[in-house]
């Protein structure tokens, strides 16, 4: 579904009966490791071994964390022979970490980095 002005449409409103769902979504994303996971799955499918390499972290916590995520329905999985390919399972959890990077960058005080991304765009 996609945003617009009518909020209720997305139950974006206050008491919508997605709120708690909502902090269980955040509670996922409070991990490095599942940030880092994210970031590195934004642009496509990566196996286990490529996603530790990644984040640098062993290929079993990978797998854990990968398992919590998928039963979070965040990341889903292809086979590809003996392979198993983790991919986002859309873009939402991308946007929430962008998101909460974007964030930081402000936390850190002068013209953040995206902005001055989008107004060299912008000329």
């Amino acid at each position: 579904m996609r945003m617009n002005a009518d909020n209720s449409a997305c139950s974006l409103s206050a008491d919508s009966q997605y709120v708690e769902l909502a902090v269980e979504v955040f509670a996922m994303l409070a991990d490095a490791t599942r940030v880092r996971i994210i970031l590195a799955l934004r642009d496509g499918e990566m196996a286990v071994g490529a996603l530790a390499d990644v984040v640098g972290k062993s290929p079993a916590a990978v797998s854990q964390h990968l398992a919590k995520m998928r039963l979070a329905r965040m990341v889903s999985t292809r086979q590809d022979g003996t392979k198993v390919l983790y991919r986002l399972e859309n873009e939402h959890a991308r946007q929430l970490v962008a998101d909460a990077i974007f964030q930081a960058e402000h936390a850190l005080g002068g013209e953040p980095a995206h902005h001055r991304r989008e107004r060299k765009a912008a000329s």
